[in-house]
């Protein structure tokens, strides 16, 4: 049996972290055509034990960018569930943001 790859992805909970309900649980992932399901916004679906590992923060911000991402076609849109981070320059960090401000009206 192999530990990765689609057999370990099937066996995963998967849910959309999009639709908490009130319980503090989530909703389970993907819409079906009825029409109570059609309202919901487009999901964002992550394995269970990712989404409880997850801060508020970063769920809401995977679910704003994937919902920002919309959907152009038949397909599902993937976005990255973290963010990158923006890398600070040494300098920043180094001289603080004041001297950089100071340094930079020089020029």
């Amino acid at each position: 049996m192999a530990k990765n790859g689609l057999d370990k992805w099937f066996k995963q909970k998967w849910v959309d972290i999009g639709s908490k309900r009130k319980d503090g649980s989530f909703a389970k992932c993907g819409r079906s055509k009825q029409k109570k399901d059609a309202k919901r916004k487009y999901p964002k679906c992550v394995p269970l034990a990712k989404a409880t590992r997850m801060s508020a923060s970063q769920r809401a911000s995977a679910v704003r960018r994937k919902r920002a991402a919309g959907n152009t076609g038949p397909k599902p849109t993937n976005v990255k569930t973290f963010a990158k981070r923006k890398r600070i320059s040494t300098w920043r960090i180094f001289y603080g943001w004041k001297c950089w401000k100071t340094y930079r009206s020089w020029w």
